[in-house]
């Protein structure tokens, strides 16, 4: 069996870069991706929104390089919740529900135009 998801999106928010108690690091961050169609001739703009994890040298590589609004390309998988297999499902502060699509990430593209006096490419 094999899942892969590709996702193009813009950064909802600064990437936060950890560290779990054996020294490994990790990196997480939102991604908006969006998407336009017609409906009863008017355009409807539906955005959904993915956390995404990236581990090891790449995590820090991420965390130094993309800033909220940045442009990026995403591929990995999705990270079910263990216990149903689903997206994970969360309670918001107002007493609603919230579900949240969680990806691996294998690989993240920087997709922004280098800044001045920046020599690094993307990987």
């Amino acid at each position: 069996m094999y899942q892969e998801i590709t996702l193009l999106g813009n950064l909802g928010s600064e990437p936060e870069l950890r560290k779990t108690k054996t020294g490994k690091e990790c990196c997480t961050f939102s991604l908006a991706t969006s998407s336009n169609y017609k409906r009863n001739d008017e355009w409807i703009k539906e955005t959904t929104w993915w956390r995404i994890t990236i581990w090891s040298d790449d995590a820090k590589r991420t965390s130094d390089k993309l800033h909220k609004g940045s442009k990026c390309l995403v591929v990995g998988r999705l990270s079910p919740d263990p216990e149903t297999g689903n997206p994970k499902l969360w309670e918001k502060k107002d007493g609603t529900f919230g579900t949240s699509y969680e990806v691996t990430a294998s690989t993240v593209r920087f997709l922004d135009s280098k800044q001045q006096g920046e020599d690094d490419v993307p990987y």
